[in-house]
């Protein structure tokens, strides 16, 4: 659950950065996908410390 959060709120932040900076389509598209991972990829490993550490 929280690394799918964390994919759309990745693929937002990544979109309206990309619009901040005035990107074209692919720019903006580009953005939000490379966002989307990083922050999955994160959660990901948060969620595994939390897994681990907690039970």
């Amino acid at each position: 659950m929280i690394i799918l959060i964390a994919l759309i709120a990745g693929a937002v932040f990544g979109a309206l950065r990309a619009r901040r900076r005035k990107g074209r389509t692919g720019d903006i598209v580009q953005y939000a996908i490379v966002h989307a991972l990083m922050f999955g990829l994160i959660a990901l490993f948060v969620t595994l410390i939390l897994d681990r550490t907690v039970f």
